[in-house]
């Protein structure tokens, strides 16, 4: 499969609201394919550059604009579960059942929000690695074009929502058990089933990044840098099917 068609893919499971937030790599693509000279013109350059930067714009300001929405619901639902478990006996199994909820899909958005990130981090690596090699392919394009691509970058800042995502899990374990060992038994069961639904895609396509990132067809003179991402020993605890390779073209 062609990257960009392993990109397409990527796009299309991610929220519908989200799909036209990520890098627009056929455009930067076509613009790649339409350079002739070698080394590029100046005014060839500069569209190309222009291009990335309005796209990694576009990334940035969406990322950060998630991660603070973020920031705000994690405080909320940390006052809402310390409520929860000083009033033990006093909420009902279904209260604690919507709160439970909460964790799993706020927890899940942000594994969506790593791998947005992911996703976006390699298309980028892909489409400067293939501007190299159409400009030369040698060190000269890459020295050119590397400051002239800002470097604010935040999409690849994930700590604070990484860090969020491992505070959640230690947040549901606050709740009140349910007092009904029926219900005991069937709510993790449904947490599980939850998580499965919510994450299987999405950790894949994480674990699929760090294994990139250890021998990657993208690390090289264009590399961004390198992006950080949840502790692998945490990513491997889901059960996933066994993610597609990343195509190398």
């Amino acid at each position: 499969m062609k990257f960009g068609k392993w990109l397409k893919r990527q796009i299309e499971q991610s929220l519908p609201e989200w799909r036209d937030q990520f890098v627009s790599y056929k455009e930067l693509k076509r613009i790649v394919s339409s350079i002739s000279g070698n080394p590029p013109s100046p005014a060839d350059e500069a569209l190309f550059v222009a291009a990335l930067n309005a796209d990694i714009d576009k990334i940035d300001s969406f990322f950060l604009e998630q991660e603070e929405e973020f920031v705000i619901r994690h405080r909320e639902l940390q006052e809402v579960i310390k409520a929860a478990a000083e009033e033990k006996g006093m909420k009902s199994e279904e209260e604690i059942g919507v709160i439970r909820r909460e964790v799993v899909d706020f927890h899940g958005e942000m594994v969506l929000l790593l791998n947005y990130s992911s996703i976006n981090y390699i298309a980028v690596a892909k489409i400067l690695k293939k501007y190299g090699k159409r400009t030369a392919g040698g060190a000269g394009a890459g020295v050119r074009l590397r400051p002239a691509v800002r470097r604010q970058r935040c999409f690849l800042e994930t700590e604070t929502v990484s860090r969020m995502v491992r505070e959640c899990e230690a947040m549901a374990a606050l709740l009140p058990s349910s007092s009904s060992s029926a219900a005991a038994a069937a709510t993790p069961a449904a947490v599980a089933a939850a998580e499965q639904r919510i994450f299987r895609n999405t950790v894949a396509a994480l674990v699929t990044m760090q294994d990139v990132r250890s021998g990657s067809s993208t690390h090289g003179r264009h590399s961004l840098p390198p992006l950080t991402l949840p502790d692998s020993d945490w990513l491997r605890s889901f059960p996933f099917q066994p993610p597609s390779p990343i195509p190398i073209q």
